[in-house]
């Protein structure tokens, strides 16, 4: 009987040839996102409140994801959650990646001043200073990493290079010669993960095929060009870790340190950035120019969540604070400023630009 019902309208529709079509046209076109996610230590644990909020608007879809360093860890567990069971499964990778983060470091590392402001504590820091004065080989001659158990556990790494569920780009920078190289989800394996997260004062060198690598953050934080030459979709979304703009300036001997640190971290970034602002306006059409990198350029739709303003994240040194209550505190901090970009922005997602580059970026 329902097989009957419902053969009529199915003749109907294939008496009109142009209804079919019509209905395509008619559907709107998914809201697909390409991901560029900074690294920052545990300031990662803001991004893991984005693509919590990100994940849980089901008119978004994804295509490729970019990262360095923690960057490339939120980017990795989003993609093999997503594998093992979709948006939720997604989501729950990143709590369970993200809690077991927080169990390796011991209790009592932190302080908590007014407000939102967290530091280490001074038994902390003075331990930071020690080791500082020794290399990773002198202080871990064994190479001991709890982070490739806790990847090993959590990641089929066999698995996603098989049926990665998204255009994944992991960015490395090799020590030798300073060069960036973006690894593929075809080539993931825990050690390129390791080498994206690999600073030189805290970890040995992560060897891959005889070429020693360190964090990408000193190459690409991330790399963005991969999704613009590599990815159908023309959105991408730049979750930022680091202000564009520091309010004060640093003085003292450690607060100099902690600059240069960061701004080896997103120089980088910073001139790609530039390039894409000053490209897409010199690509501006006319009859005779408009090729092929001038129509793809002028598609091109960039969005932005940053952390400006978040006093959470104004030290430098608490990337290091992997410590529970902060990365709970920055997940919260991530979702509620992800939550506002998707009122205020998730519908021009598709069809405009959200953030000006020249503005933030020249």
């Amino acid at each position: 009987m329902t097989d009957r019902a419902a053969s009529p309208t199915r003749r109907a529709n294939s008496s009109r040839p142009g209804l079919g079509l019509l209905q395509r046209f008619s559907r709107p076109a998914p809201r697909r996102l390409n991901l560029a996610l900074q690294g920052g230590g545990a300031h990662g644990a803001f991004t893991w409140g984005v693509l919590d909020a990100l994940l849980a608007n089901p008119e978004l879809e994804f295509e490729g994801l970019s990262g360095s360093s923690a960057g490339a860890m939120n980017a990795v567990v989003f993609a093999n959650g997503w594998l093992k069971g979709g948006r939720d499964g997604a989501r729950q990778g990143l709590t369970d990646f993200w809690t077991e983060v927080g169990q390796q470091m011991p209790w009592g590392s932190m302080t908590r001043g007014e407000g939102d402001a967290i530091s280490l504590s001074p038994a902390s820091k003075l331990l930071a200073n020690w080791a500082g004065n020794f290399s990773p080989s002198q202080l871990n001659p064994f190479d001991l990493n709890p982070l490739r158990d806790l990847l090993n556990r959590q990641i089929d790494f066999d698995r996603l290079r098989a049926a990665c569920p998204f255009k994944l780009f992991i960015g490395t920078t090799q020590a030798n010669t300073g060069k960036l190289r973006i690894f593929r989800e075809t080539e993931l394996t825990v050690d390129v993960l390791l080498a994206s997260a690999c600073l030189p004062k805290i970890h040995h060198s992560v060897e891959i095929e005889g070429e020693p690598y360190w964090d990408g953050g000193y190459a690409a934080n991330p790399a963005v060009f991969p999704l613009f030459y590599d990815c159908d979709s023309r959105d991408v979304l730049l979750v930022l870790l680091s202000p564009l703009k520091r309010e004060g300036t640093p003085h003292t001997v450690e607060e100099i340190e902690a600059r240069i640190a960061e701004l080896a971290f997103s120089a980088n970034f910073m001139r790609e950035m530039r390039m894409f602002a000053q490209a897409i306006e010199f690509s501006s059409p006319t009859f005779l120019t408009w090729g092929r990198l001038e129509r793809r350029l002028q598609k091109m739709r960039f969005h932005m969540i940053d952390s400006s303003e978040l006093v959470s994240l104004q030290r430098t040194e608490t990337k290091l604070l992997a410590h529970p209550p902060f990365l709970e505190l920055l997940n919260e901090q991530g979702r509620e400023r992800a939550t506002n970009w998707l009122t205020e922005h998730a519908s021009n997602v598709g069809r405009r630009a959200t953030v000006d580059l020249m503005q933030c970026f020249t």
